[in-house]
């Protein structure tokens, strides 16, 4: 099999080196490994350089990390048999890209994402790392995934041509979603091929390491979401995706009742505890552990943020505020028909023009 590595990177000269190092340690090479230097204003390509790979050096483009993609696509991967997709700073696990070859045999193979962990410290690190270890957890279990995550994935080259065939594109990754990732995940699945977690393929990635990142990131990956699904509709491939929506948006609606009531029956001084009460944040914490005893890496830290439930529920707190916004965003879309550009967004909350941008 021919296959090709594809490693979009804006401003990334600190960490695109042990992300080439992870692809040149990996026990079956990639024939090609392309980096695809996006309107870099430092050293990334200058480092690149140094490696055995192969370095496209393209101005700022107005699609940013899709149209990278795309042009590094149309140019070295159009006819590669299997084609990986990498953010410029995750980690391959040695055995990642033997292993995607195996899968890639299988029946209907359009693409596996690998299992993603984050091993930097700090609560909003830590918290993300959990997120990430349920929601793997949830697509191992179901057996498919809904995202191919471009920050570590492989897909098949035969289905990538397929969907590029498209009207809509100039290659697999459409221009029109903020969340291309999902987007691309969505049409593979619509054209009947499977995508799944991979349960042997471990990629290790940075995380937001504040809140105000996090809202940034999160902000645009939940309105792209709704974008997509208002634009797909509800189907049979949608139908998950929306009714995940719907709960979450009815968390923080009953989050906030329960705060009303709470605050209501201390005003009138009738508050009551009951034993049978404590059962629901019993429930909680029994779902929380077994969360984190799941988590890769974990440590006596991750335990006890999910066993004392304060840490995991302001995170719930906060993450009920992106989706309500999210959604508030979305409407705005559509009432002032006015868009917004969300990667620009992300960027601003992660301070990142001044330091690195990332992709």
């Amino acid at each position: 099999m021919n296959i090709t590595v594809l490693v979009p990177a804006h401003n990334e000269e600190h960490t695109i080196g042990e992300t080439i190092e992870s692809l040149l340690a990996q026990t079956r090479k990639a024939d090609q490994i392309v980096i695809i230097a996006n309107g870099c204003t430092d050293r990334t390509a200058v480092v690149a350089r140094k490696y055995p790979v192969i370095v496209m050096e393209l101005p700022r483009l107005k699609h940013r990390k899709s149209e990278a993609m795309n042009r590094g696509w149309n140019i070295y991967a159009r006819h590669a048999d299997l084609v990986v997709s990498m953010d410029a700073d995750t980690v391959l696990a040695p055995n990642a890209i033997e292993d995607w070859e195996k899968e890639s045999q299988k029946r209907l193979f359009g693409g596996s994402t690998s299992k993603f962990t984050i091993q930097q410290p700090g609560y909003w690190c830590r918290m993300q790392k959990s997120e990430y270890a349920y929601n793997i957890q949830q697509g191992l279990n179901h057996g498919w995934t809904n995202v191919l995550a471009g920050a570590g994935s492989a897909f098949s080259g035969f289905a990538l041509r397929e969907i590029a065939d498209r009207d809509d594109r100039e290659g697999p990754w459409s221009y029109e979603s903020a969340v291309e990732d999902f987007e691309l995940t969505y049409r593979l699945r619509e054209a009947g091929y499977r995508t799944y977690v991979s349960r042997t393929v471990r990629a290790y990635t940075d995380g937001m390491k504040n809140m105000k990142s996090l809202w940034g990131q999160r902000m645009k990956w939940q309105a792209g979401t709704c974008q997509d699904l208002l634009r797909f509709g509800v189907n049979r491939l949608t139908i998950r995706d929306w009714g995940s929506q719907i709960l979450n948006l009815i968390g923080p609606v009953i989050r906030m009742l329960w705060v009303t009531v709470i605050t209501l029956a201390l005003y009138l001084d009738t508050l009551t505890i009951v034993w049978w009460g404590l059962l629901v944040p019993f429930l909680f914490m029994a779902i929380n552990l077994k969360t984190a005893v799941r988590i890769p890496f974990k440590d006596k830290w991750d335990i006890f943020m999910a066993v004392t439930i304060i840490p995991t529920e302001f995170l719930a707190w906060i993450r009920g505020g992106w989706i309500i916004a999210s959604w508030g965003e979305v409407i705005r879309k559509k009432i002032t028909h006015k868009d917004r550009d969300l990667w620009a967004a992300q960027y601003k909350a992660e301070g990142v023009e001044s330091v690195r941008i990332r992709n």
